[in-house]
């Protein structure tokens, strides 16, 4: 499985007009989830980050259909002229280092 973590920062005028920027991606139907959360900013060694996109595919083809849909393009138009920073990494979870469940 790849999960799909995006960062992103955005001023405070801003932040309500990017959520709902990155909202039109729960729309895509590739992802086994996909969620647009606000940071709620309690680590005390950054709190730097506004909202974060993560996202859970079956495999890099189920990402990139994701990524091909049109939703992502509309909300990458409408997400790119009020965001600061965007900051993503994808990574295979199959390949992860694991804490054993107990």
């Amino acid at each position: 499985m790849i999960r799909h973590i995006v960062f992103f920062t955005a001023k405070a005028e801003n932040l309500e007009k990017v959520r709902a920027g990155l909202s039109v991606l729960t729309a895509i139907p590739h992802a086994r989830l996909l969620e647009i959360g606000t940071n709620v900013k309690t680590d005390q060694l950054g709190t730097d980050v506004d909202l974060v996109v993560y996202g859970e595919f079956d495999d890099e083809a189920a990402l990139a259909a994701y990524k091909a849909h049109p939703d992502y393009q509309r909300s990458i138009d409408m997400v790119r002229p009020l965001r600061e920073i965007r900051i993503a990494a994808d990574y295979d979870s199959d390949k992860a280092v694991k804490r054993p469940i107990r």
